[in-house]
């Protein structure tokens, strides 16, 4: 009797039969086999919270099948990914196959190698039910938040809302960011610049220095606040000598960044590769179950020792010995409640260099692959080595200017990888060699004068910096911060415009409902202190029912509470109902917001916003008095739907007929030259623009005409 292997999907099976013989057999259970219902809650709260898991339709074919195989095979081993949700689809696996305790071995690996599977089936362990009881304690968590609070928000905004424990919170984050966007106020700041060089060598290379100081005090950013205090110390230098009063050299040395955790993946693959965090993680999902990389879902920055001799072998062969370390570099995880029983994220292989297996791999697989690879390799290379310099210079009797420069001395790890950033550090050292000056030495003005600066507000969060928040408030753990962003994304309560969150009229209404009447749900803190709870489920030192009545209890007295005192959220006008010519209010539809009668049932009369109304009547006249092609009896109307406005025959719901309402950009396709680029959507609603010829011109580009920024796939 062969021995049966259960694994999450059918390419981690494919892979992992590569390195077994025949005497096992390897099957997938197509993700989860059993979950909570969903046409009810599903949680017995008087039972001490006793969830009711049941086999969905469409796993019960798999599951039937898997019992038999199971039945036959002389062991059943569970080989799920080695997180708690990989913990949980083994113990469900276990429950719905009914297998006997004897019969089951439980094996896990980091990384889907020969020698980690063979390694892995070496050292069977029994399931692990502190991991089930913390995975099941979040999914009941979510559960009871989603089905007890999405109702609440049905009766006092609109059907079809949702919130979540985790999702709430991250859309409170990027609407009060918002916020803070809107109330800024620039702040306007002069700095004062001299562009000077050796004055015997005309042909040397001129350089930048700043005015750093004014009879000895240091100049604060705000101390010139206007144009005519930066003109003043202009004209006043007009006639000064520029001399060198001090030279200060040091050797600076950068270390590499730590090898990627999930966090640190998805927000270096947003920076450099475009990446969503969904992207990321399914790229990463695809390489991991084809063997090229470790376990994708960690907050370790631990390297196996087999990584590490590995690194230094091929450090040595690509770059040469020098770049490489006498003793392995380690490093210490910073986030949160990180556990650091798994390891960071790297090649299975460092050997698969990225350029030898781009051919076999899909194009964002490669490119994700080789973020990966570089990081790894950096993060074990030598430190690079700078030369930096500081000048000051003396002007005039009370003004000191200073040159900053540096040089790389040593590449180091920078050879092959350096971190990306969010924002532009201000402090950041500006590259670039100083010409070699002496002590007392008199340079040229080549110019003098003051530029403008203002303030700018904080950006609006990017996929990357998101992520990092997230992180740093301890909410959610790796596996989650993907899910989250989609959710909301998909939700409307926030879009991207320009690769930034920015919450939607509906995202604005939900979270100032919830942080008004349900503030522990969307605090920052408490969820991080669920986090951590969960943790400790995961580790035995808390039960995970108690947890959940701490939780609840308040929670269901507050919401039995808020379904009575607070009202459906309206906006009273003073236009008129066309129908009974009541006062109107404004209310949140499918799609956006309309005008609803306030004697809504007994008058049921709605119309558009005055600015939709507007903006309806203006694409009618554009449309003109066109009839139907297809009945040839109406006419075709402007109307509105889930992603914008449309052209539909008036004869509906009897003609079906619809038109795309192109919106036109005033760009000549670059393919044909006779064509307008104008925008598009996809079936799943993603923007694209195309040639307006097609399908005689079939151009097409995610990149916003005009705009160098590349418009990703969500």
């Amino acid at each position: 009797m062969s021995k049966l292997v259960i694994v999450e999907s059918p390419t981690k099976a494919k892979t992992i039969s590569k390195f077994l013989g025949k005497d096992f057999k390897i099957e997938s259970s197509y993700g989860h086999i059993r979950d909570l219902p969903k046409s009810k809650m599903g949680i017995d709260i008087e039972k001490n919270f006793e969830p009711e898991y049941v086999i969905p339709k469409d796993a019960q074919k798999r599951v039937t099948a898997l019992k038999k195989l199971a039945t036959k095979a002389s062991s059943v081993i569970l080989a799920t990914d080695e997180d708690r949700e990989g913990e949980a689809i083994a113990w469900h696996l276990e429950q719905a196959l009914d297998l006997p305790d004897e019969k089951i071995e439980r094996i896990v690996f980091h990384e889907i190698t020969k020698t980690a599977i063979e390694e892995a089936i070496k050292h069977p362990r029994k399931i692990d039910g502190k991991l089930v009881d913390a995975q099941q304690a979040r999914r009941i968590l979510d559960r009871l938040v989603g089905y007890e609070l999405s109702p609440f928000l049905w009766k006092k905004v609109r059907r079809g809302l949702s919130a979540g424990r985790v999702q709430s919170v991250a859309l409170r984050l990027i609407v009060e960011r918002e916020r803070e966007i809107k109330k800024f106020k620039a702040q306007e700041y002069w700095t004062v610049e001299a562009k000077l060089k050796k004055s015997e060598d005309d042909d040397n290379q001129a350089f930048i220095a700043k005015l750093h100081s004014v009879d000895g005090k240091a100049l604060q950013k705000f101390d010139l606040g206007a144009q005519k205090d930066a003109d003043q110390i202009v004209k006043a230098l007009k006639k000064s000598e520029f001399q060198v009063t001090d030279i200060r050299q040091k050797e600076a040395r950068r270390f590499p960044a730590a090898p990627f955790t999930t966090s640190t993946l998805q927000q270096e693959a947003a920076r450099k590769l475009g990446l969503s965090a969904k992207q990321t993680m399914m790229f990463a999902q695809q390489l991991y179950e084809t063997g090229y990389i470790t376990y994708m879902r960690t907050d370790s920055v631990n390297l196996a020792d087999q990584a590490l001799v590995q690194a230094q072998k091929v450090i040595a062969q690509k770059f040469g010995k020098e770049y490489g370390l006498a003793a392995p570099r380690r490093y210490k995880t910073k986030s949160k409640g990180a556990q650091e029983a798994h390891e960071a994220i790297r090649p299975s292989d460092l050997e698969k260099h990225p350029e030898e297996i781009e051919g076999t791999l899909e194009p964002r697989q490669a490119r994700l692959y080789d973020l990966i690879w570089k990081r790894t390799l950096a993060s074990q290379m030598a430190e690079a080595v700078f030369d930096q310099t500081a000048v000051d210079i003396q002007a005039g009797e009370k003004y000191m200017f200073r040159a900053n420069g540096q040089v790389v001395k040593f590449e180091g790890f920078i050879k092959v990888y350096t971190e990306g950033r969010d924002e532009k550090d201000e402090e950041e050292l500006p590259e670039g060699q100083l010409p070699k000056l002496e002590k007392d030495e008199i340079l040229k003005a080549l110019n003098l004068g003051g530029m403008q600066h203002f303030t700018e507000p904080p950006p609006r969060y990017s996929d990357a910096s998101l992520v990092k928040a997230l992180e740093e408030y301890g909410i959610g753990r790796p596996s989650t911060y993907a899910p989250t962003i989609s959710t909301i994304l998909e939700r409307g309560y926030v879009e991207k415009v320009e690769k930034k969150f920015q919450p939607t009229e509906i995202g604005l209404v939900v979270n100032d409902l919830l942080v008004e009447n349900f503030p522990k749900i969307v605090d920052y803190e408490f969820t991080a202190k669920m986090e951590a709870d969960l943790d400790d489920i995961a580790e035995g030192k808390l039960k995970w029912q108690p947890v959940i009545k701490e939780f609840y209890d308040p929670f269901k007295s507050n919401l039995e509470e808020k379904q009575k005192s607070v009202t459906k959220q309206v906006e009273q006008t003073n236009i008129p109902c066309p129908i009974c010519g009541k006062p109107m209010v404004k209310k949140f539809g499918r799609f956006g917001q309309f005008l609803a009668c306030t004697d809504f049932p007994n008058c049921k009369g709605t119309k558009p916003l005055p600015e939709d109304e507007a903006q309806q009547k203006k694409l009618q006249d554009d449309a003109g008095d066109k009839t139907c092609p297809e009945c040839g009896q109406g006419k075709m109307m402007v109307r509105r739907g889930k992603f914008g406005y449309f052209l539909g025959c008036s004869r509906y719901p009897e003609c079906k007929h619809i038109e795309k309402i192109e919106k036109k950009t005033g760009v000549t396709c670059p393919t044909c030259n006779e064509g307008e680029l104008v925008e598009k959507r996809t079936r799943k609603g993603k923007t694209f623009w195309g040639c307006s010829r097609y399908p005689k011109c079939e151009y097409a580009t995610w990149k916003y005409p005009g705009k160098e920024e590349k418009k990703e796939e969500e």
